[in-house]
């Protein structure tokens, strides 16, 4: 790999020492917040919250398959039915892990950063340096010391011989270009459009060529992939607000300039423009991007001037460009080392300084509003119990917990990637990376990263077999991409059964919400079978590019309680009970001052009304959460964030607490009481 790995457990996050913990929670209730995915004005985002005080691997593991997310200690779970954009929880068994071909190029494209033979603007702009200052090259590659404006003789045949490189190089250059077409609003922005692909002439191919075309090297199709791309976005479009003009063809209603043949030409005049492809002459025919050798490619009618201008000027700037390339890729001192730093989650005054340079320049972020304080609290706070390695193998050598992944480049910080590592997954929380270094794609390679550590981490804890790649929005196109990682699966909300993607799809493209595991037999096997075994490779590649630069991983967002609407008593009182059907709520392990109870025995100690209201809460707290976790999560009373109606018969729970820490068992009544009862004085005192 070209990566070395080291993993430390010391220092920050969770506490716990080396049992499992105690996982308690404060009842936060549904909240109504505006949603960042659709920018809905209305608060239509719509979930139950939760406040973790400490919360253990094992529950939390079990949380996500219940859909719950965390955000800092924040807990939410969308109410799938009733939010403007239901959010799928994705994962990805990493044994089974097949890479597209995008996916491959990230990994050469790092591979070909790391050894000095990529391209990149900085790199170019470095060899323009060299030919104003004249700077001297000591490679070992010349034999001696010699100026960077040398023209190389046998190397330029040997680059020759390295038709791939170039081929990445140019596909490189015209990616460049169709960003800055969207810059310059020729494209839409808020479209996924395609990656460029370069492919060589054959020999054979350029004998069926006219004459003065045999020195056509290689070709691009990409501009009739972005016209397809944006004549379905225009169609799509048109279904939508039912045009008038629905008669005509998309074709019809294409505008000129979105052809495949002014396409072309547009991305050629800015190929030429930004000064990418020195060494080739680039011309647009029918659509089709030509890249010919600029040396031979002259023709009769071009004035001696023109000449040397095409065979000395260009040719000199590729020749640069290519001795650079070979000199960093011959000195093997040259090659930069990427390392990976698994260490657990604490403050890092290095971490929260490129988290800011990213929220401002990616996220396009307030910098007055990214504070210390909120950094923290989203992204290093953390209520997970952490578990040290075993030697049992049931833990990896990290152990359980909150880990930052830091990516260092030269020992420069280049990204830091926000992970639970659980039972059964590495959970990707976040990753914010380094502006300068978005050509790298770090959002995807990170991906890759993680992927791969799972796979390393089975030897040591065969239960660790899962990605989760946080929340899944069909209904968002910017949360596509996700499904790239193939194959991939969807959590069925009502049911919280696994179901493959591919069997998904459909039924996401015909309604928002679906209860996806409906569509599956007794013996597990879909009812509705998918129209294909698996998705092919172009939907794949197409749903990787996204305007981002990859990854808002895994999207997590930031959640200001206090901020927050809560629903009113009889809002949430109203909501229907369609998520469980176990109503016995009388296990739910409730905890107060000093003591843990189950619900049926405490339930003696209130009034009817008091009772109604506590009874309503609970109910919907084993509802959102599961029997089973209900009955080993602390549901808290007796600390602060729990609402107004928690306040009220807290205040009412005062008299019993005020025993419990003084150790009077009798002697004291309940307010509107005539007695107080043995059996409740027991409950109060541990």
């Amino acid at each position: 790999m070209a990566a070395n790995r080291r993993s430390e457990a010391i220092g920050g996050g969770g506490g716990g020492g080396g049992g499992r913990g105690e996982s308690v929670v404060v009842d936060c209730g549904r909240r109504r917040r505006s949603c960042g995915y659709c920018r809905s004005p209305n608060w239509s985002s719509i979930s139950h919250g939760l406040i973790a005080q400490s919360l253990t691997v094992d529950d939390y593991q079990d949380l996500l398959d219940r859909g719950w997310r965390r955000s800092g200690s924040f807990l939410y779970k969308p109410d799938m039915r009733t939010t403007c954009c239901p959010p799928y929880t994705i994962r990805l068994k990493a044994a089974d892990f097949s890479p597209s071909k995008e996916q491959n190029r990230v990994r050469k494209r790092m591979e070909r950063f790391l050894d000095g033979t990529l391209d990149t603007k900085a790199k170019h702009e470095l060899l323009e340096d060299l030919n104003t200052s004249k700077v001297a090259c000591e490679c070992e590659c010349h034999g001696r010391s010699s100026l960077a404006t040398v023209e190389p003789s046998m190397d330029v045949e040997e680059d020759k011989n390295e038709p791939e490189q170039f081929m990445h190089y140019l596909s490189d250059a015209i990616d460049k270009a169709v960003h800055a077409c969207i810059e310059s609003e020729m494209f839409p922005a808020n479209l996924q459009l395609p990656k460029a692909s370069v492919k060589g002439v054959s020999p054979t191919k350029k004998k069926e060529l006219v004459k003065g075309l045999e020195n056509l090297l290689y070709t691009s199709n990409i501009a009739f992939q972005l016209a397809a791309t944006l004549r379905r976005a225009r169609s799509e479009k048109e279904d939508e607000r039912q045009s008038k003009f629905s008669g005509n063809s998309a074709e019809d209603q294409l505008p000129s300039e979105l052809t495949p043949r002014s396409i072309g030409e547009k991305l050629a005049q800015s190929l030429s423009q930004m000064g990418e492809t020195s060494g080739f002459l680039i011309q647009a025919c029918d659509g089709h991007l030509n890249f010919y050798s600029i040396s031979e490619h002259t023709s009769a009618d071009k004035t001696s001037q023109e000449k040397s201008l095409s065979k000395e000027s260009p040719r000199r700037s590729g020749n640069k460009r290519r001795c650079m390339v070979r000199c960093c890729k011959r000195c093997s001192g040259n090659r930069q080392k990427l390392e990976i730093l698994l260490k657990r989650s604490t403050f890092e005054p290095e971490e929260f300084e490129l988290y800011r340079r990213y929220q401002v320049k990616v996220h396009k972020d307030n910098p007055d509003h990214i504070t210390e304080s909120a950094y923290r609290s989203f992204l290093v706070d953390t209520p997970l119990v952490f578990v040290p390695s075993t030697s049992d193998g049931s833990v990896p050598p990290c152990g359980f917990g909150s880990f930052h992944q830091s990516y260092v480049i030269d020992g420069r910080l280049v990204a830091v990637g926000v992970v639970d590592i659980l039972p059964k997954c590495l959970s990707s929380k976040y990753l914010f990376w380094d502006p300068d270094f978005a050509f790298l794609s770090l959002g995807k390679y990170s991906a890759l990263q993680e992927i791969s550590w799972v796979k390393e981490n089975q030897v040591h804890c065969p239960s660790l077999q899962y990605y989760y790649l946080g929340y899944y929005i069909h209904s968002c196109s910017k949360m596509r991409y996700k499904a790239a990682y193939w194959p991939s699966e969807l959590l069925c909300p009502l049911h919280y059964q696994w179901v493959p993607f591919n069997v998904a799809k459909p039924l996401l493209d015909r309604s928002k919400y679906v209860v996806l595991s409906d569509y599956k037999d007794q013996d597990e096997k879909p009812v509705l079978p998918p129209v294909s075994d698996h998705i092919s490779e172009h939907q794949l590649e197409e749903s990787e590019h996204k305007d981002l630069n990859d990854r808002l991983v895994g999207d997590e967002e930031m959640f200001d309680v206090d901020e927050e609407n809560v629903e009113s008593e009889s809002e949430s009182s109203n909501v229907e009970l369609y998520e469980t059907e176990d109503r016995d709520i009388g296990n739910a392990l409730i905890g107060l001052p000093g003591s843990r109870l189950r619900y049926k025995d405490l339930r003696g100690a209130f009034g009817l009304v008091e009772r109604k209201d506590l009874e309503a809460q609970v109910q919907r707290y084993v509802r959102v959460v599961g029997p089973e976790l209900s009955e080993r999560m602390v549901y808290s009373l007796g600390h602060r964030g729990g609402g107004r109606r928690r306040r009220r018969w807290l205040r009412f729970l005062g008299w019993f607490s005020l025993g419990a820490c003084t150790g009077r068992s009798s002697g004291l009544r309940r307010p509107g009481s005539s007695r107080w009862t043995k059996r409740t004085a027991w409950f109060c005192c541990p």
